[in-house]
């Protein structure tokens, strides 16, 4: 299905307008096409357009989200007739050449109708936030306001309207002319291809309630958005601190759901309303045996967890240079080991470990070779659960390739379809073809499997949870164990495993 033709028209003169209530004034309609799409998809549209503003101007490296809310909007921002605000999100501006063009800060702030009770957006405005006497860096239109609308009518239309400075032009032939045709161009480009992709996207919020993640994840962002700036890596912190922050937020709501029973009852503490302000996570339910988290790298996600309270420790063949930097708190729980999972065929290496014990909670994030033997170790020490979100695509002992290895059995053929893998559905990418074989792997070691596609900046975002067992009997969870153990005693028959060789000193973590 090919997107329909994008054919922009002028506004004329007898199209309604945006108004700004404080001063009565009327807004000018620039140019309108088409929406082609509903109004449902306007709001996926849009936030490519705040995230992304690189894509429509070479002169823009990208863009920082500065703050984001839902209440408590900035003065700054207009007030409209017949809409109301119900999120802004302030954001940097970074110019490509700084030594050219200055950053600029904006406010984008989506509206929706006051008659809609299920706040879809209709409207997003930019407002750029100068100081007085301030000027507009070139990349930007020279308006105090740009709006763009979703606008229900018989055909739906998208259109931009501006607020523009005094003597701007706005005719044909006009540099904000231009300029908008280009913006619009992109909305319906994006609007389209989130039309056509909706079937095709995969499924978010699927353990977790996504108004309790975000809610969550606004507070913990805030909390911790200062390690950007003492990032001791050579890596990207925008990315890495983010991606952490987004997969602690998760882990912390996915414990308190899953070990707030009491008598075998889910607690009714969900319920009550919570003032996250207040960290009421320091009392949620958590894993009973504590974390550990395998291949934990620069030890970030272990060190958000263990400063929220949580018990934890995280294991690497390496220490990091982040490691010497944390809290003594955190680095008393990082610790240089190369794991060799072949050695739990012995009871005595099961219970001497210090840190997998007995209802310990495993997290596999991005674990390589480790990632595959997140479902064996789970079950061989009487694990609460697991979160495991792989990326590299290893088997127990080489590199995975799918002509090579069989897939654990499938119980019917609706299981493939619950992995909420994404793409048209026809799975036959290695990367599908591995996270597959991973959740056969899982159910084959006795976890009910449930997959999530977590919201972090990632695109290795698809992740494993095991929280469940299948067994219902004693004699099931014996066999479940007994197909762990049958595992590492092929791998040991092979002699193909190796484990890393641990760099740096234990002791001194």
């Amino acid at each position: 299905m090919s997107r329909p033709r994008f054919l922009p028209e002028p506004c004329g003169d007898g199209c309604d307008r945006l108004m700004s209530t404080a001063q009565g004034k009327r807004w000018t309609p620039i140019l309108q096409c088409s929406a082609d799409f509903p109004p449902e998809v306007f709001e996926i549209a849009i936030s490519q357009l705040i995230h992304h503003p690189e894509y429509n101007s070479t002169l823009i490296l990208r863009s920082e989200t500065v703050e984001e809310r839902t209440s408590d909007m900035p003065p700054s921002i207009p007030a409209l007739e017949g809409f109301r605000p119900i999120r802004n999100i302030h954001r940097r501006l970074l110019p490509r050449r700084p030594g050219r063009d200055a950053g600029l800060e904006q406010h984008c702030t989506l509206y929706t109708s006051d008659a809609d009770e299920q706040n879809c957006p209709v409207v997003l405005v930019l407002t750029p936030i100068l100081e007085e006497g301030g000027s507009l860096p070139y990349y930007h239109p020279a308006v105090r306001h740009l709006a763009f609308r979703y606008v229900n009518a018989e055909i739906p239309l998208l259109r931009i309207e501006v607020d523009p400075l005094p003597s701007t032009p706005t005719d044909l032939d006009s540099r904000l002319y231009r300029t908008c045709l280009a913006l619009l161009d992109t909305l319906h480009r994006y609007g389209w291809g989130a039309l056509t992709n909706y079937k095709k996207r995969v499924h978010h919020d699927c353990i977790i309630p996504r108004e309790a993640y975000q809610d969550l994840y606004l507070v913990m962002r805030e909390r911790h958005k200062h390690l950007v700036n003492e990032w001791q890596e050579v890596t990207d912190p925008l990315k890495h601190v983010f991606e952490d922050i987004g997969i602690a937020t998760f882990l912390m709501l996915l414990w308190k759901e899953s070990f707030g029973t009491q008598g075998g009852k889910r607690s009714n503490d969900a319920a009550v309303p919570e003032n996250l302000q207040m960290a009421p996570w320091k009392s949620w339910p958590r894993p009973p045996g504590g974390f550990i988290d395998l291949g934990c790298g620069n030890g970030l996600l272990t060190h958000i967890l263990i400063a929220e309270g949580y018990e934890g420790h995280g294991i690497d063949v390496r220490a990091r240079t982040s490691w010497s930097h944390y809290p003594g708190a955190t680095q008393c729980h990082l610790h240089t080991e190369a794991l060799d999972p072949t050695v739990f065929l012995e009871p005595t290496a099961i219970r001497e470990h210090p840190y997998l014990r007995e209802e310990v909670f495993i997290i596999a994030n991005h674990a390589d070779e480790l990632t595959p033997w997140t479902p064996v170790l789970a079950t061989l020490f009487s694990a609460s659960g697991y979160l495991s979100i792989p990326c590299c695509a290893w088997t127990f002992d080489e590199k995975y390739e799918r002509s090579r290895v069989w897939d654990y059995p499938v119980p019917d053929d609706s299981f493939v379809d619950s992995l909420n893998l994404g793409g048209e559905g026809g799975n036959t990418s290695s990367y599908s073809r591995y996270r597959i074989w991973l959740a056969t792997l899982s159910l084959y070691c006795g976890w009910a499997v449930e997959c999530e596609t977590l919201r972090i900046p990632s695109t290795r975002n698809w992740a494993i949870v095991g929280r469940r067992r299948t067994a219902e009997t004693q004699e099931e969870l014996e066999i479940s164990r007994e197909r762990a153990q049958e595992i590492i005693s092929q791998v040991k028959e092979r002699g193909l495993f190796k484990t890393r060789i641990p760099e740096g000193n234990a002791k001194d973590h």
